[in-house]
């Protein structure tokens, strides 16, 4: 299956997560908010200019910027 940064994905789109990047403190923060592998996650809303992106994981809202979105790749469903 293709995979995609999650920034690209529109709202109502799910996919998994399949990787988390990013360095030192922001890759961390990542997977303390459980965007770890294998995890479901679902768009819910994208601003107009696509900054900040409104995910929902693990039954609860996110709110990322658009360069933390960039470092997480998706397995989309």
């Amino acid at each position: 299956m293709a995979t995609k940064p999650l920034k690209e994905l529109k709202p109502n789109e799910k996919g998994k997560v399949v990787k988390v990047g990013g360095r030192g403190s922001v890759h961390r923060r990542l997977l303390d908010m459980g965007l770890v592998a294998g995890t479901e996650v679902e768009v819910e809303r994208v601003a107009p200019l696509g900054d900040p992106i409104e995910v929902k994981v693990k039954g609860y809202h996110l709110t990322l910027r658009k360069e933390e979105a960039a470092n997480i790749q998706v397995e989309v469903a």
